[in-house]
């Protein structure tokens, strides 16, 4: 009998936060595979902040999602059955055909993983596109060198958990601001020199210097608004942002007003970098070298929250923003 799989359609584009209402869960008949075709089980799924963007019918460095359609994200999965040569049923592949619990595709459209070191989930997070993110961040945006002071915004998200980890491996310290005080415990637990809650404080510059009286040198920007305007202030003289993602903005309906401290880009000689990890993916053997040595050297600790079932992917997503995730949000099918 063939196959049967239950995806995720977005029914209307996103203005603000996103709704229930916004999605649904359509069952669908999966097509046996033709020459050239592989079906395949998805195991989990990824959903990340990036996503926002495609859900506003607005077309940024990418399309955004059609509307009455399935929508895309990074899924690992187990080939069920296979007519392209070099998978066979059993084999794992690394796909952008999430939110489905299975799918047929062609065979170019999935990319084989080597599950024997890393479980096939750690391609979604820490050795997959969110871990090369902060990698490309830390090493290539900001060149961060032993004993010199990073701070990491978002700290207890997927990207912030991978680059603290990072940055200590290779001899920063690491200043983490989070929300609430159990991630503060959290992003000191997997190797923070100290944690900062940027809910109890209304003075983020002030909440920085107590902790770094001379200022960084380096900022990970993941967040925006009032942590970019700390960073300015905080940021050393020739002090060095790579900016990532401005998640604080994501969900306005109104743009923002501009904090008035951006002359301190000029006045301190600031380099602002801002990327996106695609550019970057030549890197990778380089990534996957340095991450393996600090992985053997047990300095990495490879962080998930995990929700249960294609039901609960859009959940999962809203929690990206109400910061339900400590490290990658994952969706197990």
């Amino acid at each position: 009998s063939p196959m049967k799989s239950r995806e995720i359609h977005l029914n209307a584009y996103l203005k603000g936060a996103p709704k229930t209402e916004n999605y649904s869960l359509v069952e669908t008949e999966l097509p046996a595979p033709a020459e050239g075709q592989v079906t395949v089980r998805n195991l989990y799924i990824s959903v990340d902040p990036y996503m926002r963007g495609r859900m506003s019918g607005i077309k940024t460095y990418i399309d955004p999602f059609k509307l009455g359609a399935v929508m895309e994200g990074g899924a690992v999965g187990e080939v069920v059955e296979s007519r392209f040569e070099g998978l066979k049923p059993g084999d794992h592949v690394m796909s952008m055909l999430g939110w489905r619990e299975a799918y047929t595709a062609s065979g170019k459209a999935v990319q084989k993983i080597d599950t024997r070191l890393l479980p096939p989930q750690a391609f979604l997070g820490i050795a997959g596109l969110t871990g090369l993110t902060a990698y490309v961040g830390i090493k290539r945006c900001l060149d961060l060198q032993p004993g010199e002071t990073m701070w990491m915004s978002a700290g207890a998200g997927a990207v912030g958990s991978a680059g603290i980890q990072f940055a200590k491996a290779m001899g920063a310290n690491v200043i983490a601001t989070a929300g609430g005080a159990e991630k503060c415990e959290y992003v000191k637990s997997i190797g923070a020199d100290h944690a900062i809650d940027y809910k109890a404080t209304d003075d983020l510059t002030a909440a920085i210097r107590a902790v770094a009286p001379q200022g960084v040198e380096t900022y990970f920007e993941n967040v925006g608004g009032t942590h970019f305007t700390a960073a300015l202030n905080t940021l050393k003289q020739y002090g060095r942002m790579a900016a990532c993602g401005m998640i604080q903005r994501y969900n306005d309906a109104e743009p923002a007003m501009i904090p008035d401290n951006l002359t301190f880009i000029v006045g301190k000689s600031l380099r602002i970098q801002g990327f996106i990890v695609s550019d970057h993916l030549n890197i990778q053997p380089e990534f996957i070298k340095d991450l393996s040595t600090w992985m053997m050297a047990g300095k990495i600790t490879p962080a998930e929250t995990i929700l249960e079932g294609i039901e609960k992917a859009p959940e999962a997503f809203t929690g990206l923003f109400s910061g339900l995730n400590k490290g990658k949000m994952l969706v197990k099918i």
